[in-house]
């Protein structure tokens, strides 16, 4: 699959994406790596940016953070395959690391979830992560979620590996199980397994309840990396450090709710003082500077530079110039062009603004940027101007 192509070129420092690698191959390359590796979710292109700029080798589009986010709705099966496939799009386009998206149950049956793979896959998705919850899904580590039958849940991986196939992609499938709250523990293992068995990449069960559990999942299928979800303030999964969860035998830690979070709270602060009348204080709001850093405005000008042109008028002028009036050396009546500009201004306009830059020209010699031959013809002409208005 062709390399994806966001906004700012990737540069050679980039430690997620390197340039004609895809997105998927990335993300493949690091997880091979050791170590239980970060990806803290987003839920815009912005925070992504974020993510990046942090240090963070992968990132993580959630469901919850991009429907609270999008929709200032709940995750509940509320938000729809085109809102996500479109805000991964915005996504992936500003940032040069592997992203994994959030594709909740599929949004359909089997046929939906090959068109969900392939949309994911063109959105510039590097993985993409299914679960086996039936529609209307559930919101992780929430009460009341229930699951597909065994076997419509295995026949919904093997449709994403055939979508995956028929693409001539190698995204990243995330097989997700919430089998351990809905029914229990064995049962989750149990399909994990077969989900590695029918070819999903990477496993994941939501709510393990304790280490016990973690080291239990990631026992299964050992040959295939694990998932941890971090779920910050309040979940059923113990929080760990990045190397506790190693030690287990993790190779990937979502952090679902810190970006959305956050930013939810420093909003709501913001919005206080603004009430009280006044603005955030500098310890809570970047200076504008600082925020135009962020968003690449330095870069923006320094890539502008590249693609700066000389005005058509600045062509004509020196065409002009040099094959008739130097040679000439100034006939009287375009001596009083120079001398008097009212009578410019009853020229065409477009006219008009060439004799000006002409005037300009000849009244400063060498201050306006040329090749050699037209910077020697400039002070000619200059020099016959001032003998001619001396006269």
């Amino acid at each position: 699959m062709a390399a994806r192509a966001p906004y700012f070129a990737v540069e050679e420092s980039a430690r997620g994406i390197r340039k004609g690698e895809s997105p998927a191959a990335a993300l493949r390359r690091i997880l091979a790596t050791p170590g239980a590796h970060q990806a803290p979710c987003c839920y815009d292109a912005l925070g992504a940016r974020l993510v990046e700029r942090a240090g963070f080798p992968i990132g993580f589009m959630g469901g919850f953070c991009v429907s609270a986010g999008r929709l200032g709705l709940p995750d509940a099966g509320l938000i729809s395959y085109g809102e996500m496939v479109d805000q991964g799009r915005l996504i992936n386009e500003a940032v040069s690391i592997p992203v994994i998206g959030d594709g909740d149950n599929g949004y359909g049956n089997s046929m939906n979830i090959k068109r969900t793979i392939k949309g994911y896959i063109n959105a510039g998705f590097a993985g993409i992560m299914l679960e086996d919850q039936v529609a209307p899904k559930a919101c992780g580590h929430t009460e009341g979620r229930k699951v597909i039958s065994r076997e419509e849940a295995i026949m919904h991986i093997k449709a994403a590996v055939d979508a995956r196939n028929e693409s001539g992609s190698d995204i990243v499938i995330v097989a997700r199980s919430d089998a351990r709250q809905a029914i229990s523990l064995d049962e989750a293992l149990w399909r994990v397994k077969a989900f590695a068995d029918a070819g999903a990449d990477v496993l994941f069960i939501d709510a393990l309840a304790s280490v016990e559990e973690m080291k239990a999942f990631c026992a299964v299928a050992p040959e295939v990396p694990k998932m941890a979800n971090m779920l910050e303030g309040g979940g059923k999964t113990p929080i760990l450090s990045p190397a506790e969860l190693e030690e287990i035998g993790f190779s990937l830690v979502v952090y679902p709710l810190s970006l959305v979070g956050v930013a939810m709270h420093a909003m709501e602060d913001a919005l206080a003082a603004i009430k009280d009348g006044g603005v955030p204080p500098p310890s809570a709001l970047p200076s504008f500077q600082q925020i135009k850093d962020t968003l690449g405005f330095n870069r923006y000008y320094k890539e502008e530079k590249q693609y700066q042109v000389v005005s058509h008028d600045i062509h004509f002028l020196y065409s002009l110039y040099i094959e008739h009036y130097v040679n000439t050396q100034f006939p009287n009546h375009m001596l009083l062009l120079v001398g008097q500009v009212k009578v410019a201004t009853t020229l065409e306009p477009r006219t008009t603004i060439t004799w000006r830059l002409w005037i300009l020209l000849i009244s400063y010699p060498g201050q306006v940027p040329m090749g050699p031959k037209y910077h020697q013809k400039s002070m000619q002409a200059h020099r016959i101007y001032v003998e001619a208005v001396a006269a």
